[in-house]
């Protein structure tokens, strides 16, 4: 079998709509050289470390967690089962009835960057205790949060499946696309690698799925 590679990450940009969770840092790209004037073209950028497709490390939430240059790289690559909750609608709770392993397929990354990217629909904290207790520890969606997104006076003390993924000592990846492509594959590969970005609590992640022989 050729090798076949499915690009999991949005694309980071100044020009096109992208969603970001309220009060966030948002992307930036501002050339400081360019040729023909200079000799080599050279970007700057500003964003935040859950900007776009990212990855959260244990200390985005828990004040003791691991950091993301901290967080083991072997638990970020590896086998995959992308569980199919394409049915869910805007903001209904995914049960464990639904079954979930590793990556989360709610079809919610086609509104990225349109309003309604925070209504997506949200796993139950039943569910990621039940990952927790069969070993699984990294989990990714195609959502903005596998949380309920609540802004404002909606936001409570409790932080719910990031609480639960989290304080186990495990990572959520966010903003995934292509992962109905994913289903497709027979046994597929997953990189979640980040940036390794000294005592952070997350980073911008190029996610990509594959299979078959280099």
């Amino acid at each position: 079998m050729s090798l076949r590679i499915i690009d999991l990450s949005h694309t980071l940009t100044t020009v096109g709509l992208m969603s970001t969770w309220p009060g966030h840092p948002t992307f930036s790209a501002t050339q400081t050289s360019s040729i023909p004037e200079q000799r080599s073209n050279v970007t700057a950028l500003s964003l935040g470390s859950h900007t776009g497709t990212h990855i959260d490390a244990p200390s985005h939430f828990m004040a003791d967690g691991e950091t993301i240059d901290e967080f083991d790289l072997r638990r970020l690559f590896g086998r995959a089962v992308v569980v199919d909750v394409t049915k869910k609608g805007h903001r209904e709770r995914i049960t464990w009835d639904d079954g979930v392993i590793v990556l989360i397929c709610t079809g919610w990354s086609r509104f990225w960057g349109q309003t309604n990217y925070g209504d997506h629909p949200f796993l139950d904290v039943d569910v990621a205790r039940k990952l927790v207790e069969r070993g699984v520890r990294v989990i990714g969606v195609d959502a903005l949060s596998p949380d309920e997104m609540k802004i404002g006076e909606e936001e409570s003390e409790d932080i719910g499946v990031h609480g639960v993924i989290l304080g186990a000592g495990g990572a959520i990846a966010e903003n995934l696309r292509g992962l109905e492509e994913v289903m497709g594959m027979e046994r597929p590969v997953v990189s979640l690698l980040p940036i390794k970005i000294g005592g952070c609590d997350g980073s911008p992640i190029r996610a990509i799925a594959f299979e078959g022989a280099i």
